[in-house]
């Protein structure tokens, strides 16, 4: 049980840090830099750590700063304004997503600066082959570890670890909770201490300042990666550019 339980938890962690801190804040705000180098790393701990429901970072970055520009609109990829549940937004998204990637639809210009990509790794990160090889990886540590069969449960989570991540934001951080900032959108804090989702709950503090790498903004509020930039960026592995 321990085995399954630490499993479980290094997962969702491991797996939410790629997308706060290399998807979101560096390839969809640019909140800090890194050399070319640094950024390969970080694609292949994406593709790692997501497995799979490995997103690709320039897709992301783009369906994110659309989301940014025309938020709770009906050109916003997933706003609850515009669905009736999760899972209709959820497919919304997801058909945003594959015509994004297989550039099926005409972008503004300005979605696209500066974002990242490593065509190869997208390509194949996005293979149902690579995902069905993630899914088995999954099952088998299961079957390997798992005290009884009741446990098994929380394979689907594993193998949708990105959509829940995202689902927990996109929808429920625009629809509960409190507000810190007056913005002309629907977006809210979801936690006063945000642990859970890694500082990304705190989506009002976001969408006020969405280029800061800092997500908390109040006293007694904490986002639990800005330690993590900053120490990067005292080893030079980044260089902040929009600190707190």
């Amino acid at each position: 049980m321990i085995a399954i339980l630490v499993f479980f938890i290094l997962h969702w962690y491991l797996s939410l840090f790629a997308q706060t801190f290399f998807h979101h804040r560096y390839a969809a705000h640019r909140a800090f830099t890194m050399s070319s180098g640094w950024e390969r790393f970080f694609f292949g701990y994406s593709y790692v750590m997501q497995g799979s429901s490995y997103m690709s970072p320039r897709v992301y970055a783009i369906l994110h700063r659309i989301h940014h520009a025309y938020t709770d609109t009906e050109h916003d990829p997933h706003s609850p304004s515009f669905d009736k549940n999760v899972v209709s937004m959820m497919w919304r998204t997801s058909v945003t997503y594959v015509q994004i990637m297989k550039n099926r639809v005409p972008l503004e210009e300005r979605f696209l600066k500066n974002v990242p990509q490593v065509n190869w790794l997208d390509w194949w990160g996005n293979t149902w082959y690579s995902r069905i090889l993630w899914s088995a990886a999954y099952t088998w540590f299961y079957v390997a570890f798992a005290p009884s069969a009741w446990w098994y449960l929380l394979i689907p989570v594993h193998i949708l670890m990105g959509p829940i991540h995202g689902v927990i934001i996109n929808w429920f951080a625009h629809k509960y909770g409190d507000t810190n900032f007056p913005t002309d959108n629907t977006s809210k804090n979801l936690f006063k201490l945000d642990l859970l989702m890694l500082g990304e709950g705190y989506h009002n503090n976001h969408h006020k300042y969405p280029s800061r790498s800092n997500f908390a903004a109040k006293r007694g509020e904490f986002d639990p990666v800005y330690p993590v930039i900053r120490l990067l960026n005292r080893l030079k592995v980044i260089r902040i550019i929009n600190p707190a």
